[in-house]
């Protein structure tokens, strides 16, 4: 049976045109005029004053860092519920994550577990993660570290095109990071960027990203660089999917949106909440078994994987990661589990691909309904 992916990458009709235009130009180096272009249009579709197109999103969240002035022996809060690009940076300049809870109706950041990290520590930072297309609670959060003067880094790798009460995802934080990566809701194959509203902050971003080459006629280097730059081929692509964006918002919207009407009347399943302060780019629809299930994440993706469809757990927690475990956690209730770890114990995020047809779609929904009717009339026997 034809292959239904989780998030693949799903071309438009422009992005051969401008990679031919960089091959049949010679710009195929890390330098070139799809770049400027790409980092334009998309400063200009998010309403930033700039954008600095980068290798990786991963890239982009170390460069924010260095930005923001992390450096050796700092301590940065992170999202605890992410993938360990959001952290790892982090540790990249010597610094320590200290993790912080999601919020019980959301992934995303928890306020409160937020306040208590701050009673004991004096971060340098906090990267706050837009988790699977949906924005944090950003006004909350932002007015805990306006209290202590501490940035916030917006890691919107995965929300692109996502809002918060009207503003763009990745715009809020004093500085904000995509990722176009090939299962995001854009792709450049690889690639991420950096924006902000500081000239000075881009100036030197970029200048990192090209080896820390200092202006003059031989090569000359007074910092530490990174080969970070996003290469020019790579942006055509880029300018080619951006024209594309908001079609695959509506498609990913679409894939929610049958999926909560399909399961709405299987007790046992929920789906991701939205958060009415926003409109997320529904990057991955999510759902969650709730208590009192015999059906486990396993089970679904088990049974997806036989019929060689695609599916995943949520992320699990960075706190649980064996490479962090002696680090602080923060949990959002005073006792018992965590909000994260509750999300990774019961949910699977979903085939959201948005090249999958409906016909497609309601195979995996008459599969997800399968195993949970089967629970149901075993327990009526």
């Amino acid at each position: 049976m034809k292959r239904i992916y989780l998030s693949s990458p799903h071309m438009g009709e422009k992005e051969q045109v401008y990679v031919k235009e960089a091959f049949d130009t010679n710009w195929i180096a890390p330098a070139g005029p799809h770049i400027n272009a790409f980092e334009q249009r998309l400063a200009a579709y998010i309403t930033k004053p700039y954008a600095v197109a980068l290798s990786s999103g991963t890239a982009a969240i170390h460069l924010a860092l260095k930005a923001v002035g992390v450096t050796k022996g700092d301590i940065v809060f992170c999202s605890t519920l992410t993938f360990a690009a959001s952290c790892n940076p982090i540790c990249y300049e010597g610094a320590t994550p200290v993790f912080i809870d999601s919020e019980p109706d959301s992934f995303n950041m928890s306020a409160r577990a937020l306040q208590r990290a701050f009673e004991d520590y004096t971060p340098k930072a906090v990267v706050v993660v837009n988790l699977y297309g949906h924005s944090a609670n950003l006004d909350e959060i932002a007015a805990i570290c306006n209290l202590y003067d501490v940035p916030i880094i917006e890691d919107a790798a995965e929300s692109l095109g996502a809002t918060y009460k009207g503003r763009m995802s990745g715009t809020i934080g004093k500085v904000g990071i995509y990722s176009f990566n090939g299962n995001k809701i854009i792709t450049t194959s690889g690639g991420g960027a950096l924006v902000c509203d500081d000239e000075a902050v881009m100036e030197k971003v970029k200048f990192w990203s090209t080896q820390a080459k200092e202006p003059v006629r031989y090569y000359q280097h007074e910092e530490l660089g990174y080969n970070y730059r996003m290469s020019n081929v790579c942006a055509g692509i880029g300018l080619g999917q951006l024209q594309v964006l908001e079609q695959r918002i509506a498609k990913k919207k679409a894939i929610y949106t049958l999926y909560k009407e399909a399961f709405g009347d299987v007790p046992k399943i929920e789906m991701a909440p939205i958060d009415p302060q926003g409109e997320p780019n529904y990057w991955l629809s999510v759902m969650s078994i709730k208590e009192g299930s015999t059906v486990t994440p396993l089970d679904i993706i088990l049974a997806l994987e036989e019929q060689n469809i695609e599916s995943r757990h949520v992320w699990k927690p960075m706190h649980l990661q064996p490479v962090y475990k002696n680090h602080a956690f923060y949990n959002h209730y005073e006792e018992g589990i965590s909000v994260a770890e509750d999300w990774f114990n019961r949910g699977v995020c979903l085939p959201s691909d948005t090249k999958m047809t409906e016909e497609e779609q309601v195979r995996v929904i008459h599969i997800v309904r399968s195993l949970f009717e089967a629970v149901e009339q075993q327990a009526c026997m």
